[in-house]
């Protein structure tokens, strides 16, 4: 039988059922479909968690006509941390990767997102734009003017993702201003292949679908990659200045008026 017509909503996780919620559509997507680990993932109870979770805000997603329980309704997950997090963990996540000092010396307010996913049947409809436009509530609420992040690519081996990740190096490298950088100990060039020499269509397709949105949001990338191996990807780092959004930009990321 036909699936109904999904009936989403989207909010903050409000108990620890729905943090589990969101931790088992992160064990699906990360774990399962990517191959991914931590030490703290619950592979029992099919739980992908970290450290930093009770300090995060967990957007959450919901399609109500998937069942009762959070587990079968949660299909979506932002995770969102704001400097007053950061300051009670200690740090924010991306900065076992990158060196965020032009960010926190920036006096802006940050915000920091991460974990971002989809269930399988919801991607490529509307429920990214559905997530897109309570965070854009969310960061105008609180006063948000830099948000920044990991996002990867699938994998570890950097020859099939030089295209790419040269591409975002040439054409969408931060300003000096926003430029994080990855730290030198991890640092992976993301200037592989001369700009003259890019198929820049061939590589823009190859760029994960999540990247290209930012991008059209007026994003860049800082520079040089993260390779992860234990959650087997290759990270880049996204920013975006909402104060150089165009309106156009707003409208699409939920800011702009009706």
């Amino acid at each position: 039988m036909p699936r109904p017509d999904p009936d989403f909503t989207v909010r903050l996780a409000r108990d620890a059922e729905e943090l589990e919620a969101a931790q088992h559509l992160r064990y699906r997507v990360f774990v399962q479909e990517l191959g991914s680990d931590g030490e703290m993932v619950d592979h029992d109870a099919q739980l992908e968690k970290d450290r930093f979770d009770p300090e995060f805000d967990h957007l959450l997603l919901l399609d109500r006509s998937r069942g009762d329980t959070a587990r079968d309704q949660v299909v979506g997950v932002y995770r969102l941390l704001t400097d007053d997090g950061a300051v009670r963990v200690g740090q924010f996540y991306s900065e076992d990767e990158y060196d965020l000092t032009v960010l926190r010396q920036s006096g802006r307010k940050l915000l920091e997102l991460g974990r971002s996913c989809l269930h399988a049947d919801y991607r490529g409809g509307t429920g990214m734009f559905h997530m897109w436009s309570a965070l854009g509530d969310y960061v105008q609420e609180r006063g948000i003017e830099i948000l920044f992040g990991t996002a990867s690519f699938h994998g570890t081996d950097i020859a099939p993702l030089a295209a790419p990740l040269s591409l975002l190096h040439h054409r969408h490298l931060a300003p000096p201003e926003l430029r994080v950088r990855t730290r030198e100990e991890a640092y992976q060039s993301m200037d592989l292949i001369p700009e003259a020499e890019l198929n820049r269509p061939a590589a823009m397709r190859a760029v994960p679908a999540l990247i290209k949105g930012y991008l059209r949001l007026g994003g860049f990338v800082g520079d040089g990659a993260f390779v992860d191996h234990a959650f087997n990807t290759t990270d880049v780092c996204l920013v975006l200045d909402t104060a150089q959004m165009s309106e156009a930009q707003a409208r699409l990321y939920g800011r702009g008026a009706a």
